[in-house]
């Protein structure tokens, strides 16, 4: 028996419909792979700021934010913070926003 003879398409159709209501399954975040809070960061490595730096203004421990930057660095599968910064400045710059404007 074939799966569109068991429902299978609507399911599917249903399951897309469901995705895109709740926010997903439409255009991705320009920032994918990241998280926005870990773009976020990114956007302010990118601005030349420490980690300290990115803590106070997001009012965060350094450790979290240091997490964050891992995280990143894993996502992006990058060694350095100047390579996160280049990345950001490219997204920043490919969705209209102006580099520096974090």
């Amino acid at each position: 028996m074939a799966a569109t003879s068991r429902g299978a398409a609507p399911l599917a159709d249903a399951a897309a419909e469901l995705r895109r209501a709740a926010g997903r399954g439409g255009a991705p975040d320009p920032w994918a792979p990241l998280t926005a809070r870990e773009f976020e960061v990114a956007a302010l490595i990118a601005d030349g700021r420490t980690n300290g730096e990115i803590a106070r203004s997001l009012g965060l421990a350094t450790r979290t934010v240091a997490s964050h930057v891992e995280h990143i660095l894993a996502k992006l599968a990058v060694d350095r913070r100047v390579e996160i910064a280049t990345w950001a400045n490219h997204v920043r710059a490919r969705s209209g926003e102006r580099a520096g404007s974090a």
